[in-house]
């Protein structure tokens, strides 16, 4: 069986390919994707070349952990309806190319143990998973760790640091400040305050969360820290982390990095959205069909008034 799936070729070159699908396997469940999103973070890094080297890295490979589709066949050993809708945070199943990620595509195979059920009503916003269990286990500690001391200061207002915030808001913590140079950007906030970092004047913040991706900031970070004040670096960064050691050292800087999300932080995304403490709507700015590939991923990168592309496979035949 063949189906068709976005491959990155090489760095910047995006295009719909036809990949062969393996037989279904023990644990397995074919899914027909109806939504895949696209990932400004470390899929961006894949994109232009730059991601640091990673198991498993190479190209051609099949992007992609951000997708949302209906079950249409079950292994043996699988007790799962048919029709269900699941997430799927990624797939090893292709031939030929490298699945680092792999959920960019028509049809899929997948572990079931790492699907998760879906809301209906949650439509292709229901992508956003992936991006909001990792703003949890930035918080969380992932299960491995007694939960963190939430954000007073998150940098950057994209999706990350609206779901972070959002999640901030809704435990009933203090609502948190958010820095955003970009006045577009700066729009949307709900229950918090956006501001640009010139704006504010404050040097006290005890725990910042950095979802920018940007490591040349940290310098700037440190000055608005708290004696004992902690960074949280909770985005991807391709740069080495640098920063002078004399301003941290006066401050008794600590630091703590948020790694992968784990399959504890998904599943309680889903408890929060489900029963409505959690919004993940209004996220979504753009949408494109897997032909407008190309065009999709270079727009998801380039324009700022781009929160979130999604790709549309449900008409494409």
């Amino acid at each position: 069986m063949k189906t068709e799936a976005i491959l990155f070729d090489q760095p910047r070159q995006v295009r719909l390919g036809r990949l062969d699908l393996p037989e279904l396997g023990l644990g397995q469940v074919e899914v027909d994707i109806e939504h895949s999103g696209i990932s400004t973070g470390t899929e961006r890094l894949l994109w232009d070349g730059t991601m640091p080297s990673f198991p498993g890295m190479g190209y051609p490979l099949v992007p992609g952990y951000e997708a949302v589709g209906r079950v249409t066949r079950v292994a043996n050993d699988v007790d799962m309806a048919i029709g269900q809708r699941v997430f799927v945070p990624g797939t090893r199943c292709w031939q030929g190319v490298h699945s680092l990620f792999g959920a960019s595509a028509k049809r899929l195979h997948a572990d079931h143990q790492k699907v998760v059920p879906v809301d209906e009503a949650l439509g292709r916003d229901a992508v956003l998973f992936a991006l909001a269990a990792t703003a949890y286990h930035s918080v969380s500690g992932g299960g491995q760790h007694a939960p963190h001391a939430p954000p007073d200061l998150i940098v950057g207002h994209g999706v990350m640091g609206r779901l972070l915030a959002r999640m901030t808001v809704a435990a009933g913590a203090e609502p948190p400040t958010v820095w955003e140079v970009d006045a577009e950007r700066s729009k949307g906030a709900v229950g918090y305050h956006v501001m640009h970092p010139e704006d504010d004047p404050r040097r006290d913040y005890r725990h910042i969360y950095d979802v920018s991706g940007d490591a040349e900031l940290l310098n700037s970070l440190i000055q608005r820290l708290h004696p004992g004040g902690e960074i949280v670096l909770a985005g991807f960064y391709k740069q080495d982390i640098r920063f002078a050691f004399a301003p941290a050292f006066m401050r008794e800087m600590r630091m703590r990095l948020a790694a992968e999300w784990k399959r504890a932080d998904l599943l309680a995304v889903k408890a929060l959205v489900e029963t409505g403490r959690l919004s993940i709507a209004d996220l979504v700015t753009h949408q494109a069909t897997p032909t407008q590939a190309h065009e999709a991923y270079e727009l998801a990168f380039t324009d700022r008034s781009c929160l979130k592309m999604v790709i549309d496979w449900r008409t494409h035949a």
